[in-house]
C-alpha cells in the first residue's frame, strides 16, 4: 500500500570541505545533534526520452536509509513536493503506476540513473528537543545507466535541509541565513536526477511543442489555449486517482474548455480533425462527472440537512443520507478510475499531442486575433442568447428546467471561449468572460436544485419503503423547489447586466 508525504526542503552547493556554520544561531533552533552516516542507493526510472523528467517527476527505487522502498515525487511549490512511497519490490508497484500513466502512456520506464549518496544527518531541534529540520551533507556519485551514454559518472557534494512535519516554514529561512551568512549557496539544480542529467551524458528529452514565439495570429492564441488544458488534463490525472480535493472537477473543467474551443474556433481548426475529439472529450467528461456530480450533490444535501433544527429532522435521516452517498461516491470513483486506467483515455491524449505537434490549421488561422475571435465568440453568445430567451418564455416546470440547463451549457462554451481570447483581447475579453460567469452561476445552482430534488424524492421513497417518516425529505425538496424559482426570478436581471451591447461592442474593438 502506498502513502504519501509532503516534503518541503531546500537544497544549497556545497563541497567536501565545507563547513556548517553555527546554526544554534538561527532562530528556532536550540541543538545541532549529530545522527551519522547514511549509504543509499537509488535507482531512479523514467521512459526513454526522460517524459517524467520533462513534467519535474523523479521516480526511484531506493535501498539503506529508513524509508527504503519505491518514490514517486510531484512538484506542489518551490521548495515542496509530495512524495508517494511504496514497499521494495523488483518491478514498479501498480499503484505508482497508475500514477505515472498519463505521462508515460504506453511506454514502460527503465532504470536511466544509479544515485549513490553518503549521507552525513543532523538534526536541528528546538527547546523542547523537538524535530525542526534535518540537515544532511551529501556526497554524491551519479552514473547513467541508459544506452546512451552508458557508464558517464558525475560526482558533487550537496547539502539538504528538510523541514519537519508540522513545523512553520520560517524554520527554513532563518537556517538560509545563517548558510548563506557563510558562504553556501542554493543549489542550482531542483534535484539530484536534474544535476545528473545534465551532467553525463544529455540523451534524448521529450520536449513540449512550443510555438516558435510569443503568439500574434489567431491560430497561436487557439493552440496556446489547447495547449494549456491538454498540459492540464496530464497533470491532474494523478491528482485525481489520489483522489484530491477539487481534483476531479478541475480536470473535467478542462475537458470543456478544450471541447469549447473546438467548437468555438472551427473557423481556426479543421473540425475534421477536432470534432472526434470533442466526442472522445465528452465521454471523458461523462466519466468525470460522474464523480463531480456526486460531489456536489452530496455536499449541497450534507448542508440542507445541517441548516435543519433537530425537531424536523424526523428518523434517521442523517445515517440514511450517509449510507446513500457512501455507496454513490464508491461507484463513482470506480468509474472514473476505469476511465483513467482505459485505451480510450491514452490514445485522447495521444492525439491532443498530435494536434498540438501538426496542427490543422484553417486559412482563418492566420487572421488577426483581435477580428478572428471576437467573431467567433460572438457567434456562440448570439446561440447563447437564444436559448436564455426560450428558457424565460417558457412557464416553470420540467422543460423551463431543461431550457435552463441547456442555456447553461451554452453559457460555459461562451465563458471558455473569451478566456481563450483573453490573451489576444485583454480587459474586454475579462469583462465578458467574467459577466457569462455570472449567469453561469445562476443556472448552474438551479441545475443544482433539480439534481437535489431528483435525489430527495429517491431518499424519500426508501425511507417510506423502509417504513421511516418522509416528512424532512419532504421538506428539504420544498425547500429547493423554492430556491429553484429564487433562481428563475435572478435570472432576467443577470442575464440584461451580461449582455449590455457596449460589453460586446468593446469585445468586437
Amino acid at each position: 500500500m502506498a502513502d504519501s508525504k509532503r516534503e518541503v526542503e531546500r537544497k544549497y552547493e556545497a563541497t567536501p570541505g565545507t563547513r556548517l556554520p553555527d546554526l544554534t544561531r538561527a532562530a528556532g533552533v536550540s541543538e545541532v545533534v549529530h545522527r551519522g552516516l547514511t549509504e543509499l542507493d537509488a535507482v531512479y526510472h523514467d521512459t526513454e526520452d526522460f517524459a517524467l523528467a520533462a513534467g519535474s517527476l523523479t521516480l526511484r527505487r531506493r535501498t539503506g536509509g529508513g524509508d527504503a522502498g519505491w518514490h514517486l515525487k510531484f512538484p506542489v511549490s518551490a521548495d515542496v513536493r509530495d512524495e508517494i512511497r511504496a514497499p521494495l519490490s523488483e518491478g514498479l508497484p501498480t499503484g505508482l503506476a497508475g500514477l505515472v500513466r498519463s505521462r508515460v502512456r504506453h511506454a514502460g520506464v527503465v532504470p536511466v540513473v544509479r544515485i549513490l549518496s553518503s549521507r552525513d544527518v543532523h538534526h536541528l531541534l528546538d527547546d523542547d528537543g523537538g524535530l525542526l529540520a534535518e540537515l544532511s551533507v551529501d556526497e554524491v556519485l551519479a552514473e547513467r545507466l541508459t544506452e546512451e551514454g552508458r557508464g558517464a559518472t558525475a560526482a558533487w557534494t550537496e547539502l539538504e535541509v528538510e523541514l519537519a512535519d508540522d513545523v512553520d516554514p520560517a524554520v527554513l529561512d532563518a537556517v538560509e541565513r545563517r548558510l548563506r551568512k557563510a558562504g553556501v549557496q542554493p543549489a542550482a539544480s531542483p534535484s539530484k536526477l536534474a544535476r545528473a542529467l545534465a551532467e553525463t551524458a544529455p540523451g534524448k528529452r521529450r520536449e513540449a511543442p512550443e510555438p516558435a514565439g510569443p503568439p500574434r495570429t489567431a491560430g497561436d492564441h487557439v493552440l496556446a489555449y489547447v495547449r494549456r488544458q491538454t498540459e492540464a488534463l496530464v497533470r491532474l490525472d494523478p491528482a485525481v486517482r489520489r483522489d484530491l480535493p477539487d481534483s476531479v472537477h478541475r480536470m473535467r473543467v478542462a475537458t470543456r474548455r478544450l471541447r469549447s474551443a473546438f467548437r468555438t474556433y472551427r473557423p481556426v481548426l479543421d473540425r475534421t480533425v477536432t470534432d472526434p475529439l470533442r466526442d472522445e472529450l465528452k465521454w471523458l467528461a461523462g466519466e468525470l462527472g460522474a464523480g463531480r456530480d456526486q460531489e456536489v450533490l452530496d455536499a449541497r444535501l450534507r448542508s440542507r440537512v445541517a441548516g435543519l433544527p433537530d425537531t424536523l429532522v424526523l428518523g434517521p435521516v442523517r445515517a440514511r443520507l450517509e449510507r446513500s452517498t457512501v455507496a454513490a461516491d464508491a461507484g463513482a470513483r470506480r468509474r472514473v478510475v476505469d476511465a483513467l486506467d482505459s485505451e480510450r483515455y491514452l490514445d485522447l491524449l495521444d492525439a491532443l499531442d498530435a494536434l498540438i505537434g501538426d496542427p490543422p490549421l484553417r486559412r482563418r488561422a492566420a487572421k488577426d486575433p483581435g477580428h478572428a475571435l471576437p467573431r467567433a465568440v460572438l457567434k456562440d453568445y448570439a446561440r447563447l442568447a437564444a436559448r436564455v430567451g426560450h428558457a424565460l418564455d417558457l412557464p416553470p416546470g420540467p422543460e423551463r428546467d431543461v431550457a435552463m440547463h441547456e442555456a447553461r451549457k451554452a453559457t460555459k462554451r461562451v465563458r471558455y471561449a473569451a478566456e481563450a481570447a483573453r490573451p489576444a483581447l485583454g480587459r474586454p475579453a475579462k469583462k465578458f468572460s467574467r459577466r457569462m460567469k455570472s449567469v453561469q452561476t445562476v443556472l448552474g445552482d438551479h441545475q443544482d436544485s433539480v439534481m437535489a430534488r431528483e435525489a430527495l424524492r429517491a431518499l424519500a421513497v426508501q425511507a417510506h419503503g423502509a417504513g421511516e417518516s418522509a416528512f424532512t425529505w419532504g421538506l428539504l425538496y420544498g425547500r429547493e423547489e423554492a430556491a429553484a424559482r429564487a433562481r428563475e426570478g435572478e435570472l432576467p436581471e443577470v442575464w440584461a447586466r451580461a449582455s449590455r451591447p457596449r460589453l460586446r461592442a468593446a469585445l468586437e474593438g
